[in-house]
């Protein structure tokens, strides 16, 4: 496995365009644990990353900076790892492509999108944003933060390391759309704490109690996993547990070394958040995004 051939190694940025960079981690790896079989996956999805850091130079010597925005599909065979497309992205900024910003940034994103869609085999689509977006899009208005819903300091937070034995069916019945910003795991190869919030939506005969969904995520805390294999580790609990009609999982992850990811499962497309999952929408950001 290639998975941690840079991650928590001192690596000398590359001062030149280098494809070799990027690494991809198979999903079979982390899936097979959880009973997810690629064939029939319960699930459909995205992971959309957003990348601060990338720039280059046009042949006159002018640099050019600004967001990329990538986003594949759940369904492929792999991920690309995070510290090699960092690595990869630095590669850029003083190659120089372009006679002008304009010429330049297309060669680059046209460069960036071949070499992933042959690293990850699918079809990867991405948009480059210069400016912020001052009324930016948000797809998250209507969920509940539970922790802003039940009294927290009454309950007993005991479990640290993922705990499903937490969630039990109820005879709650209907549609919930809630979320969490306590959602906080670790990276499966260096241990670096990943901060980030959690949106649920589920819909069925049996809804899972907010108190014991919140300790449930809580107890992800120590967990050594890939923000992906996050994402779907919650998605396959709750699918188990409470047999949903619909569910859908977001996991917005905070930015860590320039960039953010955030993988998106749910079990229908009408379901998937709209402006993530859009290439071509820069969303709303949250507080530690």
């Amino acid at each position: 496995m290639n998975e941690g051939k840079f991650l928590g190694k001192q690596v000398d940025y590359p001062q030149q365009y280098a494809p070799e960079m990027l690494v991809a981690v198979p999903r079979h790896f982390n899936r097979e644990q959880y009973q997810l079989e690629e064939s029939n996956l319960p699930f459909i999805g995205y992971d959309v990353w957003h990348a601060y850091e990338l720039s280059f130079l046009t042949n006159k010597g002018l640099p050019v900076t600004g967001l990329l925005k990538v986003v594949y599909p759940a369904t492929n065979v792999s991920i690309v790892e995070s510290k090699s497309f960092k690595l990869y992205l630095n590669s850029f900024n003083m190659h120089r492509f372009g006679n002008t910003a304009e010429k330049g940034l297309k060669d680059v994103l046209t460069t960036i999108n071949n070499d992933l869609n042959q690293l990850l085999e699918t079809d990867v689509q991405l948009s480059f944003f210069k400016h912020m977006q001052y009324e930016a899009a948000y797809d998250f208005s209507d969920y509940v933060v539970i922790e802003d819903t039940v009294n927290t300091d009454s309950i007993q937070f005991t479990r640290y390391n993922e705990a499903p034995e937490l969630l039990c069916k109820t005879d709650n019945h209907g549609e919930l759309k809630i979320a969490s910003h306590l959602l906080r795991s670790n990276c499966k190869i260096t241990n670096q704490p990943d901060w980030g919030s959690c949106f649920i939506h589920i819909k069925g005969a049996s809804l899972p109690d907010k108190s014991d969904l919140l300790k449930y995520l809580v107890s992800i805390r120590n967990e050594n996993h890939f923000h992906e294999e996050i994402c779907e580790m919650i998605y396959k609990r709750l699918w188990d547990i409470f047999e949903p009609e619909e569910l859908a999982v977001s996991c917005i992850y905070t930015r860590r070394g320039g960039i953010d990811i955030c993988p998106v499962r749910v079990s229908h497309a009408h379901l998937l958040p709209q402006q993530l999952t859009n290439p071509s929408v820069l969303s709303e950001k949250l507080l530690r995004q």
